[in-house]
């Protein structure tokens, strides 16, 4: 099984002289990036609609073993009814990501922090996510915020759907059972310190890597990122993990 970690995107201002080295025209960051890192969770699928031919653009900077995970469109999650999202997921699958083929990640569907769990919602909105598009295999993952989805209930609708729970280290945020529901595991880790060179301490660092380290021994792929918190301090924080996975 494989561990891919990395960071939120690739265009940030304050990685420019800090990762990626100065003078590094901004159209190679992503490459820069791919030879560094193994993973990245693109933010831009949130907001709006991306081109086929932006997908293979990125498919196309990055080595093969480096993966994509998506965020699922707000306007499939940030909705009253979850029930009524078909419509929505379907434009959001047909957008063109398949174009990313075997660098195609996870999908990551992050709710609204303030939805609450309700079974009924839930279940059809499982419903509602494919296995599979235009042949690629699809893995989802649901990122539920709200304290009321650390619930077995929760738990066993994923596990019968094989949909992951993202794990989001976070102060923010509940903290629920990601290893039990998918053969995968979706991390995001958002606790990076500004005073920190690698923005989590070697002790938070080694924790985490063992974690890694027993869920692949399991048999399932990991996908963890450093996102949010010391943003700065993300790719650093990466390619520290990486390196300690690379010991065990």
């Amino acid at each position: 099984m494989s561990a891919y970690i990395g960071i939120g995107g690739w265009t940030y201002e304050p990685w420019r002289g800090l990762f990626y080295p100065k003078g590094l025209a901004q159209a190679r960051e992503l490459a820069y990036l791919g030879e560094h890192l193994t993973a990245t969770e693109i933010n831009a699928t949130f907001y709006g609609r991306q081109k086929p031919a932006s997908f293979a653009k990125w498919r196309d900077a990055v080595p093969e073993g480096f993966v994509f995970a998506l965020k699922g469109s707000r306007y499939c999650t940030n909705r009253k009814n979850l029930a009524e999202a078909g419509e929505s997921v379907e434009n959001f699958l047909g957008q063109g990501l398949v174009e990313l083929g075997s660098k195609l990640g996870p999908i990551n569907w992050q709710l609204a922090a303030t939805k609450k769990f309700d079974v009924d919602e839930i279940a059809a909105f499982l419903a509602l996510l494919p296995a599979a598009h235009e042949g690629i295999a699809l893995r989802h993952a649901i990122e539920a915020r709200h304290e009321s989805f650390d619930d077995p209930v929760f738990y066993a609708l994923l596990r019968k759907a094989g949909v992951g729970v993202v794990l989001a280290d976070s102060p923010k945020y509940a903290v629920l059972d990601a290893t039990g529901t998918a053969p995968f595991v979706y991390a995001r880790l958002q606790n990076a310190r500004v005073d920190l060179e690698q923005g989590y301490d070697d002790a938070d660092l080694d924790h985490w890597a063992g974690r890694i380290g027993s869920w692949t021994a399991e048999g399932r792929d990991i996908f963890a990122f450093f996102i949010n918190g010391a943003k700065e301090r993300a790719p650093a924080a990466a390619q520290a993990l990486i390196g300690r996975l690379a010991e065990i």
